[in-house]
Formats: structure tokens, sequence, C-alpha cells
């Protein structure tokens, strides 16, 4: 299934249903909804208790009756009913009546390179269940590209790598189009699993749950490693006491390092399935970072060291995608080349 721009300009609502958050665009009002694609359930009555930021937070703390449950993986809707639930309850009343008022309401969805028949028609099933008449389907990679404000339209190479929690997504785009392009299942999840488990391995320490992004433990404000010893509090694997031990970052770096190659060997692998000539573009305007996981540290300078090549991080990298869709959808881009989706 391919929409065009033409479409494209008919959909009135944007989303980007990722794996750890979830945002929607709506035409001539912007982002209006960017919360954690979470929700808390009771599993006696199955009643929804919580989505979002709220449910987020209960992660790891909730009794054994409420389960937080995350209904899309891998960008790939997963659990349908629970995808729909999540998304009426993200989007206030206001806009719900205004839905409702309108039968044809169209939807433009963000959707991973080289999706399956199956996530796209689950993609689909999701935003039927919220009002969607139509749903118009976006390779994640062009929408993130336009919201780099990248000239995708143009005859020259443009590298774009787009790190999502469970998934990078790597390509070279031309004239709007996919030249070559390679999806990594390594993410921002990963990176943080590997802190995990140094620390579990090395300190004996259990961090407190999935919601703690351990990474985040060892950044200063500028995205960059902290020079000293950091203080990580968490329970002792032995005593199962509260515990708290000073963490070096050297060793945190090398425990990152090896989720880190595998986008690295993606990158490679989609450069040489490149023409020259768009490499060689690429060698004087470089690879621009995008998505969630963008800022994980030391990704920059492993990428710009393996490729000899300048590498970019997007001004509002987790936005890219949902910005990129938006500018679609209000015909911001321009007509020429452009194949939304490349599947």
């Amino acid at each position: 299934m391919t929409a065009s721009l033409a479409q494209l300009h008919r959909c009135s609502v944007a989303v980007d249903l990722g794996e750890a958050r979830t945002r929607m665009y709506v035409k001539n009002q912007g982002v209006v909804v960017n919360q954690p694609t979470v929700a808390a359930v009771n599993i006696r009555t199955g009643a929804l208790i919580a989505v979002g930021d709220h449910a987020e937070v209960m992660d790891g703390r909730t009794p054994d009756h409420i389960r937080v449950v995350r209904p899309v993986s891998g960008g790939t809707v997963v659990d349908i009913d629970m995808a729909q639930r999540l998304l009426r309850n993200l989007v206030d009343d206001k806009l719900r009546k205004a839905w409702r008022r309108r039968p044809t309401m169209r939807a433009a969805i963000c959707l991973p390179y080289g999706s399956e028949p199956l996530a796209q028609r689950a993609a689909v099933e999701t935003l039927n269940g919220i009002g969607a008449r139509r749903v118009e389907m976006v390779d994640t990679l062009v929408a993130a590209a336009v919201g780099c404000d990248l000239p995708v339209e143009q005859p020259e190479a443009t590298m774009i790598v787009v790190c999502g929690a469970g998934t990078t997504q790597i390509a070279v785009l031309s004239l709007g189009s996919i030249v070559a392009a390679e999806t990594v299942p390594v993410g921002g999840n990963a990176i943080d699993h590997a802190v995990v488990q140094h620390l579990r391995l090395h300190h004996k320490l259990m961090l407190p749950g999935q919601s703690v992004r351990p990474l985040h433990l060892m950044l200063s404000g500028d995205g960059d490693l902290v020079a000293g010893p950091t203080e990580v509090h968490g329970r002792d694997v032995v005593s199962g006491l509260a515990r708290s031990v000073m963490v070096e970052t050297e060793p945190v770096r090398r425990a990152i390092a090896s989720p880190l190659t595998g986008i690295l060997d993606g990158i490679g692998s989609v450069l040489r399935r490149c023409p020259p000539d768009l490499v060689a573009d690429l060698g004087e305007r470089g690879i621009m970072l995008a998505g969630g996981s963008a800022l994980i540290p030391g990704l920059q300078s492993m990428i710009r060291q393996a490729t000899t090549m300048p590498v970019h991080i997007a001004e509002r990298p987790d936005t890219c995608a949902v910005l990129g869709l938006g500018d679609m959808i209000e015909g911001k881009v321009e007509p020429l080349h452009l194949d939304p989706m490349a599947t």
C-alpha cells in the first residue's frame, strides 16, 4: 500500500506509534499527544487504570492484580485492542467528539522500513478503532528525513539513522525514495539492558525496575559521559537490601560499545549497497541521527570514527518522524518524486 502526497494531504491526523512513545499530530494544531506507549490494566476486571506518563511510573511498583503493558514492540502493534484503548484515552474529549462528527476522517501513520503485511494491517485496525475510516501508511525513514528538513527530493544522497527504543533504521535517500535501507534490532532498550547487566555482574546491584533509564544516570547535561564516578542506587543481588555503589564511566562506555557495534555494522551494510556517487555526496553532507535514542552517549562519536563522515544530531530527534508526517498532511512538502512508502 503506497500513499501519495495528494492522499496524505486529505488526512487530518498523523500518528507515530512507537515502542517507547506515542505521538499524534493534528492538522492545523500541531503535536497534541506525546506520551509513553504504556497502559496499566487491572487483570481481574480488565479495566484500564492509567495510560501514558501515569502508567509508566507504575512499572515495577504494582500489586499482582495490576499489570503494566506495552502494546507496541519493535514498531509493530502486538496488541490491537490495548493500542486502541491507549489511543482513545490519550486523545482529549474535544478531539474525540470532533472525530465522531466526521465519518470520513483519514489518518496517516509511520511504519518501520520493510513492515510485513500483518504489521501494516495491525496499524490500520488500530487507527480504525479510534475513528479513522481510511489510513495512509508512510515509511518512518522518509517521514523522519522530512522532519529533519533534509532535502530528500533532491538528486543528492541523504543518509538518516532513526534510533528507536527497539530498533534502529538506517537509509540512504535520493530523489525522494529510499536507495538502500536496513533495520537493526538494536535500540535504546538494548543499550539500557547492557548497562543493567554491567551493574548486575560487576557490582552485584539490581536497579529498581524497567521504568528506570539507567543510562540517564551516567549522563551529564551535554549528552557526554561524566568524567568522575556516579552514585547509583539499587538492590543488592545477594542480600536483597538497598545499596548504593559508585560506578566509573569508562566501564559503562565499554559495556554499551558492544550493542552499538550492531548499529555500525548496519550503517556499513547500507553504504556498501549504494552507488559510489551517492557515497561521495555523503562524505561531504554527512549522516543525520534522529529518533528518541539518538542522544545515546558515544553513538555520534563512534559513527564518526567508523565512517570518517560528519555526523549530526537532529534539533528535535524524538519528534522528527511525527513532525515530518505532519508537514506531509499540511501540504508543506514538494510533491516532486517523493514516495512516502517505499517498502
